[in-house]
């Protein structure tokens, strides 16, 4: 088919039709005009493909197939390689099932952990986040198959998130809650977006021509079609008109006659209803071009894929000497997950797994275990506890599986608290008593408070590590793989630490975003809050050494890139994998600005006593901030400080670069506009330096001194806060001078 001709020949009432979904997961087609009907499923770590009744909340049958690792274990990888073998994966099943598109992946930013859909989202980092669903979406989308990465934007909680709204500022937006869309757009070529169902400052998603028409298509380039989330739909016509292609779901009331309705009365341009179905006709045309009839599946290798990648996902959060575990040593595996586990998050991305694989499975009877627990409750049970203690009592080393139960976190509803059930807090003190040699491994999609983690000396992170997670674990455990994951959110010591703990979820529907940009480990290190576990985080069986780090240039302008070189080394006596952290910090800054970001990351396979190098590539971004006044990035002028680092608190490495701002700050200058926001200005800046300069009064220094040690900090300040109107009170300027200058600037 040729979508433009289709669309020459289509009559209006096609075209208003076709705007929504044959059913919850077809869309329609046009028999006159041979346009057939294509298919898109839940993802995105499984596929979870309905053959009967459809639904979007996990609650119908679908197929039986593989579940890999949600994104909360995906992104702790640090590992571009994972996220392209999980793709093509993916992709390759999807063609064997003719699904035309997959819906994933999910780059919402974790602004707290009680979201309860957080096992699903990547990170509290917009690069990793980015930088991880742009790899996935590439990989996928390689084997014909269309991405469709969610939810845009800002829908980070499940209290009211088909109906309330996420209020925030410019800046916030742009430098946290874009950023991964951004990359998915520009580097991933996603071919769909899926709009939120909430609304950003009262203006809602499905309807918002700021997100989806400005930023989106203008700013980003984005040229493939947006599709609501099931039921986001708000106003129809204004949905069309501000940039919405494909209500979700359908059926036999999508007979589109709000659309036709409002093209006939004048409310809606035929011509925006044009963009809307010409962007869904070019996703058939190419998912037909695209699709492969002779695509097989092969589930067996994709259950040791899930296997592999589990393993890569991993974080080893402490390890005093314990770990790994000896061959022959007697060992007991305490608590229920240990025979069933918890391996994914329920709601929309729940994949039917017809046998997942246990860690007690998995040890092949060379444990001795006791259920320690009952997952579906937080009461202790006496005589489980008991056996329990016992058993570790008798073993050399205890290993308790433990984590968040399904009831705990899921999509639809936020968590309620940031704590594991309380018998399984009682049962791993209870144990740690008899046995200092304590193993805890915990499953779930989000940080919990660890209030026993003082007194075990080993504690693996498995999130939810799909259906293959406990062969993953006693690989781990038993140092058949190396772990090599790293956090990709920052464990805090308790919710009350947390940024948004007085914003979220907020009232009546809306929530302020007023701890701003400082998410995560911005907030956590600006603050020098102590924390379990901060942002890249994650240990090894071996070590790495950093050296020679360099740049190919001390000093550039925001126009240029630099590159950033560095070795790696592997000091240990196994094989293991370095996630090499870069981040960038802005040494002095007018603006409120985090203590560092990351900005690049790698990952490196290493033997014993081998070195790599390690490469990256900075541009403006790397240094920039979102400066609301020009809308757009901007580089402030100065001394930058390129780190690299194994956490964001652990920087083993840093080089200054110079970096001078080229970007002209386009904001109207009045006599109220300060000394400090002129000096960003290049021309204010030449002109302040040169009115310092000619001064016949006395210097700053000695005013300062005049009036005692300490001063001079306080007379700059005082400077740089002083409205310009204040030169002529202070009789440094004229007010024709004032007049004339401000005049000069703003032209």
């Amino acid at each position: 088919m040729n979508a433009e001709q289709v669309l020459k020949e289509m009559t209006l009432e096609e075209k208003a039709a076709f705007c929504s979904g044959r059913d919850f997961w077809h869309t329609k087609a046009i028999e006159r005009l041979n346009v057939p009907s294509v298919m898109m499923c839940d993802g995105p770590h499984g596929l979870r493909k309905q053959e009967g009744e459809g639904d979007h909340l996990g609650i119908n049958k679908s197929i039986e197939t593989v579940c890999y690792p949600t994104a909360a274990a995906l992104a702790s990888s640090f590992d571009r390689d994972v996220m392209r073998r999980l793709g093509e994966a993916l992709g390759q099943e999807c063609q064997a099932e003719n699904v035309a598109m997959l819906l994933g992946p999910g780059l919402n930013i974790k602004r707290s952990p009680l979201c309860g859909r957080n096992f699903e989202y990547f990170s509290e980092d917009p690069t990793l986040a980015g930088e991880m669903g742009a790899a996935y979406v590439q990989a996928l989308q390689s084997k014909g198959v269309a991405a469709c990465a969610k939810h845009f934007a800002c829908n980070d909680q499940e209290t009211r998130r088909m109906s309330g709204s996420s209020n925030l500022d410019e800046r916030t937006l742009h430098e946290i809650y874009l950023p991964a869309f951004e990359a998915v757009v520009k580097k991933g070529k996603t071919r769909s977006l899926m709009c939120a169902y909430n609304a950003i400052n009262g203006e809602f998603c499905a309807e918002n021509k700021m997100l989806l028409t400005d930023i989106l298509r203008r700013d980003w380039g984005f040229d493939g079609f947006v599709v609501t989330d099931w039921g986001a739909v708000k106003g129809r016509a204004k949905g069309v008109a501000s940039g919405l292609d494909l209500e979700m779901p359908g059926g036999p009331n999508a007979t589109g006659e709000e659309l036709l309705e409002a093209v006939r009365n004048g409310e809606l341009a035929e011509a925006d209803l044009d963009k809307a179905v010409l962007n869904l006709l070019r996703f058939v045309e190419t998912a037909l071009r695209a699709r492969d009839e002779n695509a097989v599946i092969d589930r067996d290798a994709c259950r040791v894929l899930a296997r592999q990648l589990a393993g890569e996902c991993a974080v080893l959060m402490k390890n005093e000497g314990l770990l790994p575990l000896e061959a022959g040593q007697k060992v007991a595996f305490i608590g229920e997950f240990a025979d069933k586990p918890r391996y994914q998050g329920a709601g929309s991305s729940h994949i039917n797994v017809p046998h997942p694989v246990s860690a007690l499975e998995a040890a092949g009877g060379a444990v001795v275990y006791t259920r320690g627990y009952d997952a579906h409750s937080d009461k202790t049970d006496e005589a489980l506890l008991t056996q329990a203690v016992d058993a570790a009592r008798e073993a050399e080393v205890a290993v308790i599986f433990a984590g968040l139960p399904d009831a705990f976190e899921s999509e639809g509803a936020d968590r309620e608290h940031m704590r594991l059930p309380d018998n399984q807090n009682e049962l791993i003190a209870a144990v740690a008593a008899v046995n200092p040699k304590t193993v805890v491994v915990l499953h779930g999609g989000s940080p919990v408070e660890l209030p026993w983690l003082d007194r075990v000396p080993a504690v693996l992170c498995m999130y939810l590590g799909g259906e293959q997670v406990g062969a993953a674990a006693v690989d781990l455990l038993y140092g058949k793989v190396n772990p090599s994951g790293h956090l990709a959110e920052t464990w805090p010591i308790r919710l009350q630490d947390t940024p948004s703990y007085l914003n979220f979820p907020g009232d009546d529907g809306v929530v302020t975003y007023a701890e701003g940009i400082f998410v995560g480990y911005r907030y956590y290190d600006k603050k020098e809050l102590p924390v379990n576990f901060p942002f890249g985080h994650g240990l090894s069986y071996t070590s790495f050494a950093y050296s020679n780090l360099s740049v190919d240039k001390e000093k550039l302008t925001d126009r240029e890139t630099v590159t950033v070189s560095v070795d790696v080394s592997n000091v240990g006596t196994v094989a293991g994998k370095a996630a090499v952290q870069l981040y960038v910090r802005d040494v002095k800054s007018a603006v409120r600005r985090p203590l560092r970001e990351l900005r690049d990351f790698a990952k490196v396979a290493l033997q014993p006593c081998e070195t790599k190098t390690v490469t990256f590539t900075l541009d403006k971004r790397a240094f920039a901030y979102y400066e609301p006044r020009v809308h757009d990035f901007f580089v402030e002028s100065g001394e930058f400080l390129i780190e690299i680092g194994e956490s964001c608190r652990d920087i083993r490495l840093s080089k200054p670069v110079q970096v001078e701002g080229t970007t002209l700050m386009s904001f109207t200058i009045d006599a109220n506009t300060t000394i400090g926001q002129l000096m960003k200005h290049p021309k204010g800046a030449a002109f302040i330096r040169q009115m310092m300069g000619k001064s016949h009064r006395p210097s700053d220094a000695e005013q300062a001194e005049a009036m005692g040690e300490g001063s001079e900090k306080i007379m700059q300040q005082m400077m740089f806060d002083m409205p310009l109107g204040s030169l002529v009170s202070y009789g440094r300027m004229t007010s024709k001078q004032l007049k004339d200058l401000i005049a000069s600037l703003n032209a």
